[in-house]
């Protein structure tokens, strides 16, 4: 009796050890900190869009992570960049100043692959002049329209007169009067709700 009693304890105890075994990783992993996000975010952008003062882009050169970097566009222009030093951005759009540093960078490293990801676009504003919520100049995101922009500076006051609103553009050298019929966009009407251009002034009587 003795004996059989042995067996059974024997061939018990890996049952009852396991589960506490198979449980344990589980425990750990459930402990371990959740990796971090990733902090950039890109900005899209059409392929014509020009860097200006003061965007704020990153550098990916890939399997170069001493050479990835984000950077603010200086006053005169430039970034600077390991191997590199100082580079001109403004004036390029991304992929130009891509192939700029594709160029420079293969005296150092064979067959480097450039990415030039728009993080901040600072440069771009337009104008807001009258009777609305906040008068003076807004940040220009992609794709921004008229009723966009009004809503972003708070809307238009009670003594706002809707009728003869107008942006004001330089196109050519020449500024354009361009009136807006505002309560026509405000019911959907799409093509009255006119796209913004970078310096653009909206101006509310």
């Amino acid at each position: 009796m003795k004996t059989g009693s042995l067996l059974i304890v024997a061939f018990l105890a890996p049952a009852l050890i396991s589960p506490a075994q198979d449980t344990t990783p589980s425990a750990q992993d459930a402990a371990k900190p959740a990796a971090p996000a990733a902090t950039t975010t890109a900005i899209a952008v059409p392929d014509s869009y020009v860097i200006g003062v003061p965007d704020v882009i990153m550098v990916s050169v890939l399997k170069e992570p001493t050479l990835t970097n984000t950077m603010l566009v200086r006053p005169d222009g430039m970034i600077s960049l390991p191997l590199l030093g100082d580079v001109k951005a403004e004036g390029k759009t991304p992929m130009q100043l891509a192939d700029e540093i594709t160029t420079k960078l293969k005296m150092f490293i064979q067959d480097p692959n450039v990415t030039i990801i728009l993080t901040q676009m600072n440069s771009k504003k337009v104008y807001l002049m009258g009777e609305i919520g906040k008068p003076g100049p807004i940040l220009l995101t992609p794709g921004m329209t008229l009723l966009q922009a009004i809503a972003t500076d708070g809307g238009l006051s009670q003594f706002a007169n809707s009728k003869k609103i107008y942006i004001l553009r330089n196109q050519g050298g020449k500024l354009q009067k361009i009136p807006v019929q505002y309560k026509q966009a405000l019911k959907g009407n799409a093509s009255l709700n006119l796209k913004l251009n970078p310096d653009d002034t909206i101006v509310v009587p």
